[in-house]
């Protein structure tokens, strides 16, 4: 491809979008450049304190319950006080926690103080695809998830290699980097981005008044759950890569470096094809591509276990980050189409609480299946709950109505918010 048409190909990737969305864009980025607590905690506690691996693993787990509080508290905050302020809440309560976590000595302390920067750096994100959805055209939806998950990754690939040298001078300078540049992405969402949650009298609601939208509706809401519920498959399998993976190469006499060199690929691959790929599924049908992408992701797992060499771990790598390439936007996109637009941070907290259970689920599953019967078997059945998730997709979408400029739940109320106009709203 010439330079002209790549030159091109990138304007028409990031043309069409509102400026608010490009400040919620640069928001994402900054904060993302600012992630280092969470990649180095296990080993700031077991290098740098002293601690047991246990321990190191009991905090992770605590960081991950505040995560899976936070996704549900935070979806009603966002529906009932508005994006913007949810945000705000979300991003000093991190900065202020993060710092502190820094300066705790004792470890039920460190414990607890992790717990509570686990929740206050997830609950923005439910007010930050509601703000995504509220802002952007329908039919640039897809894109504009793309353009925000490219920011997470390139913000993480950054981050990761920024806070090794950073280290270097003493982890609290970690601890207070992360917190200084979550200040700066406050700062970016106060000046910057006005409140976007729709009202009573916006063109979203121009027609009947909507139904009170609880969480209630949420859980009754039949195909949005089995859309969680099947991304709560996919998620367990993704999240293999960060501890099973690892613990399997070691099995087969892999080192530390060569685990970092397959695992990096990752992220340079998703900052390299996520545009073009994004370009490309961009209009195509969302249960072509989920289906696609679970079987991508299972298999490309699967192939872990004919792992004899980086060669071959890094090209498993390969295929399983295409299906996350395909799946991010894509299953975001879904779910947007499928929540109420009064009721957004409901569904997409409740959508996060699925990533946020599989954070806590997956090293639990993937050790104990490792130990059990192996790591062969834990991949061969990565590749099975990829196909089941594939399955699942398709049965569920066959009948997806096309996408408007309403969502379904508001152009065909269905029998959960009919049941739910009696509810009160949680």
């Amino acid at each position: 491809m010439s330079a002209a048409r790549l030159a091109r190909a990138a304007r028409e990737s990031v043309s069409g979008l509102p400026r608010q969305f490009w400040w919620l864009w640069t928001s994402t980025l900054i904060n993302r450049l600012g992630g280092f607590v969470a990649t180095f905690l296990a080993l700031y506690l077991t290098v740098e304190r002293g601690y047991s691996a246990s321990y190191a693993g009991l905090v992770g787990a605590l960081y991950g319950l505040g995560g899976v509080v936070a996704s549900v508290g935070s979806g009603i905050l966002t529906d009932r006080l508005g994006r913007r302020p949810t945000m705000l809440i979300a991003q000093l309560s991190t900065a202020a926690s993060v710092a502190l976590l820094g300066f705790m000595e004792s470890p039920v302390g460190i414990a607890a103080v992790a717990c509570v920067v686990g929740m206050a750096s997830s609950a923005s994100r439910p007010a930050v695809q509601a703000m995504m959805a509220d802002i952007v055209a329908p039919e640039d939806r897809v894109r504009a998830y793309a353009l925000n998950y490219w920011a997470i990754n390139l913000g993480f690939a950054f981050s990761s290699a920024a806070a090794g040298l950073i280290a270097e001078h003493g982890y609290l300078a970690l601890f207070l980097g992360e917190a200084t540049l979550v200040l700066v992405c406050a700062l970016v969402v106060f000046r910057k981005l006005p409140e976007s949650r729709p009202t009573a009298g916006s063109a979203d609601a121009s027609g009947p008044a909507p139904s009170a939208v609880s969480m209630l509706t949420v859980l009754r809401d039949g195909r949005f759950m089995t859309v969680v519920g099947l991304n709560l498959l996919l998620a367990l399998v993704f999240q293999q890569a960060y501890v099973s993976l690892p613990v399997s190469m070691g099995q087969h006499g892999f080192s530390s470096a060569d685990f970092g060199l397959i695992i990096a690929a990752n992220g340079v691959l998703i900052v390299l094809l996520q545009i073009p790929v994004t370009r490309f599924i961009e209009h195509r049908s969302p249960a072509a591509l989920l289906i696609g992408s679970a079987l991508l992701a299972g298999y490309g797992f699967g192939l872990n276990a004919l792992g004899g060499s980086v060669a071959l771990y890094t090209f498993a790598v390969a295929v399983w980050t295409l299906g996350e390439i395909i799946n991010a936007p894509t299953q975001m996109g879904l779910v947007v189409r499928l929540s109420p637009t009064h009721g957004r941070g409901r569904y997409q907290g409740t959508y996060a609480l699925s990533w946020a259970v599989a954070s806590l689920a997956a090293p639990l599953v993937g050790g104990t299946v490792i130990d059990h019967y192996g790591a062969d078997v834990l991949w061969a059945g990565c590749a099975v709950v990829g196909t089941v998730a594939a399955v699942g997709y398709g049965l569920l979408l066959r009948n997806l109505p096309a996408a408007t400029g309403t969502t379904r739940a508001e152009s065909r109320p269905g029998a959960g918010e009919a049941a739910a106009a009696a509810e009160p709203v949680a």
